[in-house]
């Protein structure tokens, strides 16, 4: 593979010197890119486009073309797993994702199994083509969902505004809950593997739904499960590490807890501060975060003001990484413009904790 020409955003998550915070966004390919909405208008579908590896490098590579952002992140969807378990993922215009067949019974749930991994080979293969497009000029993150959110969605069918079906499954029947979140496990620690053994060069566990867990059970049944994953994870590839990433949205209480399940950096919500997170962990773990994406309406100084805000809010870098991003993913409403003055003033301001 290419020698990385920039390798910041790596380097950052493993708490070594570099001379300003990087930054890269989540949901960075997506609506509010007016090239993306072509490709997307191209390729028919949701699901032509995320299917599709030359769609999806397309894709991956587009706000690397408008905007110094310091690593690419794979064009995917979180429900690629759970669909290859035979679930039949459908976008449905204006509602989101769903799911044909649902986990609804006991005996749907024994049979749930790790699929086949070369129905997925269409992300590997877009992984493997996205490297070789960047040709080193920034690091690929590969990523899945948690076991506990991939669940979420396999019970509820689809999103949920009060999860009662799996929560229900949880009080009712545990241990059904558990099968689901064991065979989760499973392929989510598979499915990252092949990412990174096609050419992903961090990997990053989105939890999303994490946080609509009370304390213990969060521990029990989304933390636990996270672990399993990053337990049986690649580390090294191409003689280099392979920084993980775990980002629980409205976990910001338990990231002591997160910290210590052996990721590499954990990702913080808005809601956080990052200055009280880093106290509470120290130089265990890098962190990455956590500007409130509605600031990026706020206009080029209100941009730049909050930009600097949580910058000094995590401090001087010294031992520690911060990764610089949005708390959740950025909006389809928003203007490339802000995405500019966002990038320039990280990368600006950022250099005087990097002394």
């Amino acid at each position: 593979m290419t020698q990385l020409k920039n390798d910041t955003f790596l380097r950052a998550l493993l708490r070594q010197p570099v001379p300003y915070t990087p930054i890269w966004m989540m949901r960075q390919a997506g609506r509010y890119l007016p090239e993306y909405n072509q490709t997307r208008a191209q390729a028919g579908s949701f699901l032509g486009l995320a299917q599709n590896p030359e769609y999806a490098c397309e894709v991956t590579l587009q706000p690397l073309r408008r905007f110094a952002l310091d690593a690419a992140i794979l064009f995917s969807d979180i429900l690629t797993v759970p669909d290859a378990m035979g679930l039949g993922l459908r976008f449905v215009t204006g509602e989101g994702p769903q799911f044909e067949r649902p986990l609804r019974d006991e005996s749907s749930i024994a049979a749930l199994q790790v699929p086949d991994l070369d129905t997925l080979r269409y992300v590997f293969d877009a992984v493997s083509l996205i490297r070789k497009e960047l040709d080193g000029a920034v690091p690929l993150i590969g990523f899945s969902g948690s076991p506990w959110t991939l669940a979420c969605y396999m019970v509820e069918g689809a999103g949920s505004s009060d999860y009662r079906r799996i929560k229900t499954l949880l009080y009712q029947r545990p241990d059904l809950l558990h099968r689901i979140l064991d065979v989760n496990a499973r392929a989510v620690q598979a499915y990252l593997n092949a990412q990174i053994q096609a050419g992903a060069q961090a990997v990053m566990v989105f939890d999303s739904w994490g946080g609509v867990l009370a304390d213990g059970l969060f521990q029990q049944f989304s933390l636990h499960y996270t672990q399993r994953v990053i337990d049986g994870l690649l580390r090294e590839h191409d003689g280099r590490r392979v920084p993980v990433i775990v980002f629980t949205k409205g976990g910001g209480q338990w990231v002591e807890d997160i910290a210590a399940i052996g990721c590499d950096a954990v990702g913080l919500d808005w809601t956080a501060r990052l200055g009280a997170a880093r106290s509470r962990v120290g130089d265990r773990v890098a962190l990455q975060g956590n500007l409130d994406p509605m600031a990026l309406f706020g206009g080029d100084a209100a941009i730049r003001a909050e930009a600097r805000r949580v910058l000094a809010d995590f401090g001087p870098v010294g031992a520690g990484g911060h990764v610089f991003n949005l708390g959740h993913g950025i909006s389809q409403f928003t203007s490339p413009e802000a995405v500019v003055s966002l990038v320039d003033e990280v990368h600006t301001a950022s250099r005087a904790y990097h002394a």
